[in-house]
């Protein structure tokens, strides 16, 4: 398998990099996290301007039609500059989640709008059940006529403050069996209330709740067909992308950490002068190849036309080994920084949390390790 890059993936990672260095150093990056809504408006524009916000998209409504590891170049640079716009949430959730449920319609209406910057969206979906997998789904949402009547609590809704529309998964109760389907909730919708709070790293987080929130006969994204599979794709592939934003995370903890050991003495010689040092240096160096290795496996994985168990598969097996060396890197380089390493007023304490965010995202390490096995289980004895 030649996984050489091509050029326009080359092109795509080098402007990237002069985007990150130029955006993202320290100051900045810290008055984007103390903005209201958790980042600047205008690097979101700059996103659009560049092409960025349309990757993942399909050409024939308007994207660039970049793939999983297209998206991993870009969330691994994101990760390096501890990127805290709603790219996750607006681009590879919802967006993804239109452009593969909703009508022609509704792709024609939304998907250029995200692309261009002027839509921004959170996916509702978890709720105080979510150990139980993506179909623990309790919120409700019955037939009305002429419309609908929504009820229920979202919790950990990435992005909600920001977000023009909120991607509301809810069961139908009514003849269809309860299957599940995805309804779109504009955020000044009557009926609607929301908590929102810091998210660790940089970002906003929220709990949503829906009290009666009627809602017009076509809010409902796509037909009546089930979007569970839909929803499982996409958060399979967003695993994915956020196992290479990991990947950069963890890069630059590295860089810092390797760059600190070199300028900090003791007893009158630097730290990586001492042979223990050096020895915990190339393990992270190690845990960081072996990271981003199983990040490149699981973007040529979990494309569109992998098969449901293979993809699972896949994403399940990065979030577990990318999980596991993350946590062991960030706990290598705080240690290694001393005392000072959990402090905000350190950038590397920043990118621990961002770690420890990941980790908890679309199901702890643990929760995929079992994931795995019984994937790989089933798929071994048909």
């Amino acid at each position: 398998m030649d996984l050489t890059p091509s050029e326009a993936q080359q092109m795509l990672r080098h402007s990237l990099e002069r985007f990150v260095a130029e955006y993202y150093d320290s100051t900045a990056r810290r008055r984007a996290m103390r903005d209201p809504n958790g980042f600047k408006r205008e690097n979101w524009r700059s996103f659009a301007d560049l092409g960025w916000l349309g990757l993942p998209f399909d050409e024939e409504i308007g994207g660039f039609g970049g793939g999983p590891v297209e998206v991993a170049i870009l969330m691994e640079e994101f990760g390096r500059g501890l990127a805290t716009e709603p790219y996750l949430s607006t681009v590879l959730l919802a967006g993804s989640l239109v452009a593969e449920c909703g009508t022609e319609q509704q792709k024609k209406s939304m998907v250029p709008a995200i692309i261009s910057g002027e839509l921004m969206l959170s996916f509702a979906h978890y709720e105080t059940d979510a150990r139980a997998g993506l179909s623990a789904v309790q919120t409700v949402v019955r037939s009305d006529d002429p419309g609908w009547t929504l009820h229920g609590r979202k919790i950990a809704v990435l992005d909600a403050t920001s977000a023009d529309i909120h991607l509301v998964s809810a069961r139908v109760s009514d003849a269809q069996g309860g299957s599940l389907a995805l309804f779109l909730v504009p955020k000044d919708a009557a009926g609607v209330r929301w908590r929102e709070a810091p998210r660790l790293g940089g970002g906003r987080v929220a709990e949503l709740t829906f009290e009666q929130v009627r809602l017009p006969s076509n809010a409902r994204l796509g037909t009546s067909a089930d979007v569970l599979p839909a929803i499982e794709a996409v958060v399979d592939r967003a695993i994915a992308a956020l196992g290479a934003e990991a990947c950069g995370l963890m890069r630059t903890m590295f860089d810092a950490t390797l760059e600190y050991t070199k300028v900090r003495k003791q007893f009158g010689r630097p730290l990586a002068a001492n042979q223990v040092i050096r020895h915990r240096l190339a393990d992270m160096y190690v845990q960081c190849e072996e990271a981003r290795a199983m990040a490149a496996r699981a973007a040529l994985l979990v494309g569109t036309d992998t098969n449901s168990a293979q993809r699972s598969l896949a994403a399940s097996g990065a979030k577990v080994k990318i999980g596991r060396c993350a946590r062991n890197l960030a706990e290598q380089a705080i240690q290694l920084h001393g005392a000072m390493g959990v402090t905000d007023e350190l950038d590397l304490g920043l990118y621990f949390k961002r770690l420890l965010v990941f980790e908890a995202l679309f199901g702890s390490v643990d929760f995929h390790l079992q994931r795995h096995a019984k994937l790989f289980s089933s798929s071994h004895s048909e």
